[in-house]
């Protein structure tokens, strides 16, 4: 005979697929401006999205930019003690949904894309664990509020049971997204930048989803590892999770503004070496910075890391990078970002150079490309 722990567990991944398929079908106008689903129908094992193309036509566009992006979240939601309360978890799970909305739409945001549909993939051991109260009112909670933010549909995902391929009590957190470029808006790319830009730094609210594998490695070495008090009181558990921002609608700002950056990085694995991804040789000279968030100062004096480290590692206060022609258009970036409640500065310059270097001047750093192998 065989026992319940050899079969698939369908209660419990029917009872999950419900409460994502309730979740989705909160996020249906979230992108009315770009489409619809016909008759509100959601929740078949292919749902169905219509692109409304008028104001393509009616801008005599006849290109149709659109892209198919998928990513994951790696191990951030791994990076939390033991003995998180309920009410912790759901705080805690909250912002892992933000996060798993930024890891996609942030990317796409850098070639100008709107997000429009978004999907989930979490394949688990024992969903019967994993899908509890506190993931479930956190994290959909967390990824219904990220797909407002950014304007998107949660449209569609999959809850597979895996039990040879996932450890015990443990998710994998990936998904994919759908992305159009707004009517008579070329796509973003680093085909045009030059000698002569100008680099706008924006703010990170820490991490983001990027460099989790090191800052756990300093927890197992902390007094009270995730529960070390920061400065300011938080908890390091709380410093390595506070909730990613959402680039999404900044970008489609800079964009209605009439600008067209000729590139945006986001910093996010590599960390400042992301400025030198385009695969000419410049110099990108910083000359002003951000503030630093209070988790990377803490994790700099406690591991000992020195700043090309750090900027090598982390994004260390800058999430994105954004590429300007002139002077005056950087600064409006700024405005704009400003008016989207990010702070943003006009931080250097791009500059010839006989190759690809980032020079930080106020930390007197400088990162060589022939160590960074990226490129576009």
């Amino acid at each position: 005979m065989t026992s319940k722990l050899d079969r698939v567990d369908y209660h419990a991944l029917d009872k999950a697929k419900n409460a994502f398929i309730e979740a989705g079908k909160k996020t249906l106008g979230f992108a009315k401006k770009y489409g619809f689903i016909p008759g509100g129908k959601f929740g078949a094992s292919a749902n169905v999205f219509s692109l409304d193309l008028k104001k393509y036509f009616k801008k005599k566009h006849n290109r149709l930019f659109v892209t198919l992006l998928p990513e994951g979240l790696g191990t951030a939601d791994d990076a939390r003690p033991d003995d998180l309360s309920p009410i912790e978890l759901v705080k805690f799970w909250h912002n892992i949904g933000i996060k798993t909305v930024a890891v996609m739409t942030n990317d796409a945001a850098a070639t100008g894309m709107q997000t429009v549909l978004i999907s989930l993939y979490l394949p688990s051991s024992n969903p019967e664990l994993v899908f509890n109260e506190q993931f479930m009112k956190g994290f959909l909670g967390g990824f219904v509020e990220g797909c407002k933010r950014v304007g998107c549909v949660y449209f569609s995902g999959e809850t597979p049971q895996l039990k040879t391929k996932i450890i015990e009590n443990r998710i994998d957190i990936a998904g994919a997204l759908f992305g159009v470029m707004p009517p008579g808006i070329k796509p973003i790319d680093s085909g045009e930048i030059k000698a002569g830009d100008y680099i706008v730094f924006v703010e990170s609210s820490g991490p983001h989803e990027n460099g989790f594998t090191t800052l756990r490695h300093l927890a197992e070495k902390l007094p009270e590892g995730y529960r070390t008090k920061l400065p300011s009181g938080k908890e390091y558990w709380e410093g390595m999770n506070a909730p990613s921002m959402l680039y999404t609608p900044f970008v489609q700002s800079v964009l209605a503004a009439g600008l067209h950056p000729t590139n945006i990085e986001p910093i996010t694995g590599h960390g400042w070496q992301k400025l030198m991804r385009p695969k000419k040789n410049f110099a990108y000279v910083i000359e002003r910075t951000l503030p630093i968030p209070e988790i990377f100062e803490f994790f700099e004096e406690k591991s000992g890391m020195s700043k090309q480290e750090m900027i090598s590692t982390f994004n260390y206060g800058v999430g994105y990078a954004v590429f300007m022609k002139s002077e005056k258009d950087a600064k409006r970036v700024v405005e704009i970002a400003h008016k989207n409640k990010l702070q943003a500065v006009v931080a250097g310059r791009v500059e010839n150079s006989n190759k690809r270097e980032v020079i930080v001047n106020p930390f007197n750093v400088v990162l060589d490309g022939g160590n960074f192998a990226l490129t576009k």
